[in-house]
């Protein structure tokens, strides 16, 4: 990743947390937690590893800009989101500082009254339900549910390759706590296919595996993920993971107030694996949808969020006093922000550029 080599050479203050890695405005979104609630949280922790606060908070701040670019915002209003989500981190850092340490890890950020942005996006994750996979990702063959192969995107692996895939379930199993492998025992594959998914995961290794509980109206939707080591290992001096899988399954339960219950990791063919559910209940905003006085909200709701998973996995006082009550690091990001932007922006004119090239 360029912004990890380019952050690797600027100032950093030498406060450590847990790093989602890749914080930017669509790894944030609404999911089921295992009590069934629908929460906001991060939602995406393949870079995920211990790492300088700063990181975070400038990857999702340039994010922040650039969305606001794409939904047609002026650079002023850009700005002002930028101040507002890290005027926000602040805040909530002060709150969590201030937290019994059991409270804050059971805090939870779900639907309010006053939270009509929150509204929308936990409405959105409604709908996206195990029901709704079935329908759009499966069809139907002499009685018998199997994916639809729709190539490039998704498609049938070898019988070698499926039988493999469904063996390592059995390791991920022993990554989950009692309780939850008996519920995952209950389930029994019936098809494995080969998913695209992500921009960032184009090249890697990833499958989905159709499991049904009781009758074929009780399906389960699992995806098994290659992981590869984070873009920030190079810069960090931090041990080596004996596991992708592992590395990204701890970061995103460490991070997260609630995770998948079915999250785990797994290991065949010499790669490692993350495993969890198949966008259960899983869903965002658009960048396109960042404007007016949306983006502000979704600004300020950010800077709880990433607040929250820095204060669980780092020394919430400590960051709470290190980034102050006063607007200069609201200011500072938002700078570094603005110029960062424009160089990603000229840096894909320039790949644009070659293409044609």
């Amino acid at each position: 990743m360029l912004m990890a080599s380019d952050l690797a050479r600027l100032p950093r203050s030498g406060i450590t947390v847990q790093l989602c890695g890749d914080a930017h405005v669509r790894n944030l979104g609404a999911y089921a937690a295992p009590d069934g609630r629908l929460v906001f949280d991060i939602n995406d922790f393949d870079e995920t590893m211990p790492g300088p606060w700063e990181w975070d908070v400038k990857r999702l701040a340039t994010s922040l800009v650039l969305a606001s670019q794409e939904s047609g915002e002026a650079e002023s209003r850009s700005n002002e989101a930028v101040r507002t989500f890290v005027g926000s981190y602040r805040e909530h850092l002060r709150e969590f500082a201030r937290m019994p340490i059991a409270r804050l890890a059971r805090h939870l950020i779900t639907r309010g009254p006053t939270e009509p942005l929150l509204d929308k996006i936990i409405e959105n994750a409604r709908r996206v339900t195990p029901t709704r996979n079935l329908r759009r990702l499966l069809i139907v063959r002499k009685g018998i549910f199997r994916f639809h192969d729709q190539r490039p995107d998704l498609e049938h692996v070898p019988p070698n390759i499926a039988a493999e895939v469904v063996r390592s379930l059995g390791l991920h199993r022993g990554t989950l706590n009692a309780s939850r492998r008996r519920t995952f025992d209950a389930y029994h594959p019936a098809d494995v296919a080969f998913k695209i998914v992500g921009t960032g995961s184009v090249g890697t290794r990833d499958y989905v595996v159709l499991l049904f509980g009781n009758d074929r109206h009780d399906p389960l939707f699992m995806q098994v993920k290659q992981e590869l080591p984070s873009c920030y290992a190079p810069y960090l001096k931090a041990p080596r993971a004996d596991h992708q899988g592992q590395r990204v399954a701890e970061g995103q339960q460490m991070m997260q107030t609630a995770s998948d219950p079915f999250l785990g990791y797994t290991r065949f063919g010499g790669h490692d694996y993350l495993v969890r559910q198949l966008a259960d209940h899983k869903a965002g905003l658009e960048p396109t949808e960042l404007t007016g006085r949306t983006l502000l909200a979704y600004a300020r709701l950010c800077g709880e969020v990433l607040a929250k998973g820095h204060a669980r996995t780092g020394d919430a006082a400590m960051l709470a006093g290190y980034v102050g009550t006063s607007p200069r690091l609201d200011h500072a990001i938002a700078e570094f922000a603005t110029a960062y932007a424009d160089q990603a922006n000229a840096d894909y004119r320039r790949f644009l550029k070659w293409l044609r090239r």
